[in-house]
């Protein structure tokens, strides 16, 4: 993933667009963090997040604006004073403000005048609660409170000689510095407070993003996460059968390469394959078990669990058997059968069936990399369903589901559960394919796609 450096991510949620939010409404917003060194490229990278995120509401709150007032004697000493430690902010301001937008409270931020080094009296900033905040500053790793309710941290880095020209060039245009001063604080505080408390911070990070804005890349990685976390929290708030496997920039990055119309079929092939796995895992996890205890090679006892014996996959033919490698790499000797369906219009027809003759006593996974408009998976659920399979015993296994069809097959099967890696939210065109989606999965995984 180039300069990227990533752990997992916590799942963020999406909330209703009204104006305004009461403190009794149930959401839950997704906080995120930046913090890095004195000009590293924080604002730049807020900046360019928020620009991305137009479809959903935003505020940018940033711990500059928690600066303490500084005493008649600081404010004589002012060359004297380190703004760089934790000591030079208000944190238990900062930590109520949060805690109160996070229960959907609007709050009044202090407006900080960095030339005279005091808060106006007479003037703040509402802040109204939103399903995103960013929580933007350099300390706002270094205070444990704050840190556990954000869902995602970001440390921006930068050369340390390009942050010193960009710290120059601001205090020096938008705050009336004289250069000999700026380096003199430099060299006495912001450095050492960097080196004592900002850099120590940096492990706390899910994200390092190198080249601070100008990382464009990491930054588009970033706001497709943030867009694809808060889609699907909002699908699977409104149907609990709805399972999506956790996402990380290593699932983003290979939904980034089978999506691109340029990538070789085998490069196509082996990400999907991989992705097909991850989902296939993730669906045997919803299996019932038995508790079972084995002896070990060191005559200990191991309380563990026993595999779902009863159990068949479906493929709906021709793009669902790409799915069968995988589930047999997973479920040795498992069997499995096929399903063909034809769609013209809105009308789904039953072509072909071949099932296990004893498929009413398995639990059944239904594999289909695509959920469109939901009709061809609604016809297989339906022919399992008449074939004695109950409801609850289907685990439909796919890569990408739109909204419409995840709508169309949790209404209609609300036992059933369905197992994707991704959540599409942008819905279907005019010829009922996916968007962004990833093209015909069938021709381009067999290489019978045209040229």
């Amino acid at each position: 993933m180039g300069d990227v450096a990533t752990e997992t991510l916590s799942a963020g949620c999406r909330h209703p667009s009204s104006s305004s939010l009461s403190p009794s409404s149930s959401f839950h917003p997704f906080v995120i963090g930046v913090s890095g060194g004195t000009a590293s490229g924080k604002t730049t990278v807020c900046d360019l997040i928020i620009q991305q995120l137009q479809d959903h509401r935003v505020v940018l709150l940033s711990q500059d604006s928690f600066y303490r007032d500084l005493t008649n004697d600081e404010l004589k000493k002012v060359h004297e004073y380190n703004f760089d430690h934790p000591d030079a902010f208000d944190t238990e301001q900062l930590v109520e403000t949060i805690r109160n937008l996070k229960s959907g409270q609007s709050v009044q931020v202090p407006i900080y005048d960095f030339k005279c080094n005091q808060r106006f009296s007479d003037r703040s900033k509402q802040v109204n609660a939103s399903e995103v905040i960013i929580v933007e500053g350099i300390l706002v790793f270094h205070e444990q409170r704050v840190r556990d309710m954000m869902n995602m941290k970001i440390f921006v880095d930068a050369d340390p000689d390009v942050r010193l020209a960009r710290r120059i060039r601001r205090d020096t245009v938008e705050r009336s510095r004289d250069v000999h001063s700026v380096l003199e604080q430099y060299a006495k505080f912001v450095k050492p407070a960097f080196d004592s408390f900002i850099l120590p911070s940096k492990k706390y990070a899910d994200i390092i993003i190198p080249r601070g804005g100008d990382n464009y890349v990491a930054i588009d990685l970033i706001v497709q996460h943030i867009r694809t976390k808060l889609g699907q929290h909002s699908l699977c708030k409104i149907y609990p059968n709805l399972n999506v496997i956790p996402s990380t920039f290593q699932t983003r990055g290979m939904h980034t390469l089978i999506r691109d119309r340029n990538i070789s079929k085998h490069d196509f092939v082996f990400y999907s394959d991989r992705l097909i796995r991850l989902v296939v895992e993730h669906g045997l996890g919803y299996l019932p078990f038995t508790e079972k205890q084995v002896t070990t090679s060191t005559g200990s006892i191991y309380n563990g669990v026993d595999f779902c014996k009863k159990l068949c996959g479906v493929s709906v033919i021709r793009s669902g058997e790409s799915m069968e490698n995988a589930l047999r790499a997973c479920c040795k000797g498992i069997k499995i059968g096929k399903i063909l369906t034809h769609r013209e219009g809105d009308s789904t027809q039953l072509i072909y069936e071949k099932l296990p003759k004893d498929i009413s006593a398995r639990h059944v996974l239904l594999m289909d990399p695509v959920l469109c408009t939901g009709n061809s998976a609604s016809q297989a659920i339906e022919l399992l369903i008449k074939k004695g399979v109950p409801e609850s015993r289907i685990i439909f296994l796919n890569l990408i589901s739109a909204a419409e069809g995840i709508h169309c097959v949790c209404k209609r099967f609300p036992q059933l559960k369905i197992v994707t890696s991704e959540v599409e939210e942008e819905g279907l065109d005019d010829r009922s394919r996916v968007i962004p989606g990833l093209g015909k999965f069938g021709d381009r995984y067999f290489g019978t796609e045209a040229s």
